[in-house]
């Protein structure tokens, strides 16, 4: 088992957060590790989605929806091939309050992967938390930048 954890602070109210990031639709628009994501935002649900790890290529993927608390977390189960041999929950969560106690939110990106195949991987986990942390700096430009 391996555990990533990236976080970045938001000047923004943790409901303006999550609003861009339920608005998958626009995903394209500003993200440069999930590139695309479809599908309905309910425990249960299959979601389809592209990832670009930063110097990798394309991975579609089709997690299941795990976990969904309005306006704090959403969750997420994807397997790469057969389940069992390199699956990975991941986990956005958006908190309200800042470094200060302040209107801004804190999100962080999380994902636990198991499998056979975790420990050969170290090459595409280190792409993909440099991924997360692209994400994080593009999701706070994007929600920064859109409500002022």
């Amino acid at each position: 088992m391996r555990r990533l954890e990236t976080s970045v602070y938001i000047d923004r109210s943790a409901a303006d957060v999550w609003q861009v990031l339920i608005d998958f639709d626009r995903y394209p628009e500003w993200n440069p590790f999930i590139t695309s994501i479809a599908g309905p935002l309910q425990s249960g649900a299959r979601l389809s989605m592209s990832l670009r790890p930063p110097g990798g290529r394309a991975i579609g993927m089709k997690p299941t929806v795990r976990v969904v608390e309005p306006g704090r977390r959403f969750v997420w189960l994807g397997h790469l091939g057969v389940p069992g041999i390199f699956d990975g929950e991941h986990e956005l969560v958006v908190e309200p309050g800042g470094p200060a106690g302040d209107q801004g939110s804190l999100f962080t990106q999380q994902e636990t992967f198991r499998g056979a195949l975790v420990p050969f991987v170290g090459r595409l986990l280190e792409r993909t938390r440099t991924g997360f942390e692209a994400m994080n700096h593009a999701l706070k430009q994007r929600v920064e930048g859109a409500s002022r």
